[in-house]
């Protein structure tokens, strides 16, 4: 029954796993990557103080003991730690090494504590007292940082199972049979074995190991959790603000549509000049990579100067400013990125030496900015009446020969005397009983605000 759970928890917990996308699986693989990192420093810093505690400590065996092993041990110990953190620094531990690492790590800890008694010449009994056992626990809770409870789990059954196989060569090298006691104050007092202590020793190790690989097994769906989130987050802010894309991160409720916030706002409308005519004359292929090319030289200076993109539709842009990141300067801003679009557009081509030419509408109003959509599907965009109007300015750049057409509102809180504005008139803008006084800009003037 309990290898059933066990293969039914391992095979739920590879099948959650792979149901992952890859690029959540490299960002697993690197978290675990730069942990085997620090466990390496981590047992670089064990060895270290295991070598200043013996090269501290008085030295008691007999001057007859030619051969002090301790020194051996820890070397080994130490130049396996360095060649296992470069590895680690270089990405190139496969599975069976790291099982490996777990074994190694544990028997060469024992083989220090085995070296006891022929460097203090005493008994074997003699190294089931040492405390240098309790250093067991750390080389446990050290595989804890990789986030896998298998790992955890393989050291404490190796530790476990090597400190048994201590306990046996401690007895079997008792010939006559007297070094086994019952009496816990000889036991404490002599080189007595105490076998009911040293299963407490493993029945510790192996509590202290479950534990552990439990907890691991539950942080490790939070990690898997997190890791989705978090790339979640980041793939989201390509589709919405980052502004909004951090309210879904911090918000204490899920955002919902309807979720808005009315603020006065500067709209800026701009498409591509004559795109029916140039789609007719490209193939689909060259013509998404000239328009892909294009919305990266356009959405440049939008989000230099504050703006954010809301919407692409089609051919056109739809970017506010002052909504959702409040910016007094909202409306000059938004006059300079329009300036610094129309400049960048003179100055270059796109796709296969393609020229293309935009259209700017822009202006400043009340609108109303937020999530719309389905409770399954939502996307962030600005809405209201001096949105339309944006894009009504925008159609009407090719009616007056323009390049850029702003309200009397942005006009006005751009700054008369700014820019380099000229007048067009009162205009009838269609769907607006009202006239509308236009103005345009001198695309030569500087940008900077």
């Amino acid at each position: 029954m309990l290898d059933n759970l066990r293969s039914f928890i391992s095979a739920a917990a590879r099948n959650r796993e792979t149901r992952l996308p890859p690029r959540v699986l490299r960002a697993i693989r690197t978290q675990q990557d730069t942990s085997e990192v620090l466990i390496g420093w981590i047992q670089l810093g064990v060895v270290s103080v295991f070598a200043v505690l013996y090269t501290l400590a008085p030295k008691t065996f007999s001057a007859d003991v030619e051969f002090a092993p301790v020194p051996w041990v820890l070397s080994a110990y130490f130049l396996f730690t360095v060649m296992r953190l470069v590895l680690a620094h270089n990405r190139s531990m496969p599975d069976w090494l790291l099982y490996l690492s777990v074994v190694v790590d544990i028997a060469l800890l024992f083989g220090l504590i085995w070296t006891f008694h022929v460097q203090y010449d005493q008994p074997p009994s003699f190294y089931l007292k040492a405390p240098t056992l309790l250093y067991v626990f750390i080389f446990i809770s050290l595989r804890a940082l990789r986030f896998e409870a298998r790992f955890v789990a393989i050291a404490g059954i190796v530790a476990a199972l090597g400190w048994l196989l201590m306990v046996w060569y401690v007895v079997q090298s008792n010939d006559r049979g007297d070094m086994v006691t019952r009496d816990y104050i000889e036991y404490m007092t002599s080189n007595s074995v105490l076998l009911g202590a040293e299963f407490d020793k493993v029945i510790s190790i192996l509590m202290v190991t479950t534990i552990l690989a439990i907890a691991l097994y539950r942080a490790r769906g939070l990690l898997v959790q997190s890791v989705v989130e978090s790339a979640a987050a980041r793939d989201l802010s390509r589709f919405v603000p980052d502004q909004i894309a951090r309210q879904v991160k911090t918000s204490d409720h899920v955002m919902t549509a309807g979720e808005g916030e009315v603020r006065e706002t500067t709209v800026l409308f701009a498409d591509v000049e004559g795109f029916t005519t140039i789609s007719e004359n490209m193939s689909p292929s060259e013509l998404i990579t000239a328009l892909n090319e294009f919305w990266t030289a356009v959405v440049e200076p939008i989000e230099r100067f504050g703006g954010v993109v809301n919407q692409f539709q089609g051919d056109a842009i739809l970017a506010s400013f002052n909504l959702p990141q409040a910016d007094a300067a909202h409306a000059a801003k938004a006059v300079s990125a329009a300036i610094s679009i129309q400049q960048v557009l003179r100055d270059r081509t796109f796709g296969a030496g393609l020229s293309l030419h935009s259209r700017i509408g822009i202006n400043t109003g009340v609108v109303v900015g937020g999530l719309v959509g389905t409770m399954d599907r939502l996307s962030y965009t600005v809405l209201g009446d001096d949105v339309n109007l944006a894009a009504r300015l925008e159609q009407l750049n090719k009616e007056y020969g323009t390049q850029i057409l702003l309200s009397e509102n942005t006009y006005r809180l751009a700054g008369p005397a700014r820019f380099p504005f000229r007048k067009i008139g009162d205009v009838q803008v269609r769907g607006r009983k009202a006239n509308t006084t236009i103005y345009t800009v001198d695309i030569d003037a500087d940008s900077g605000v």
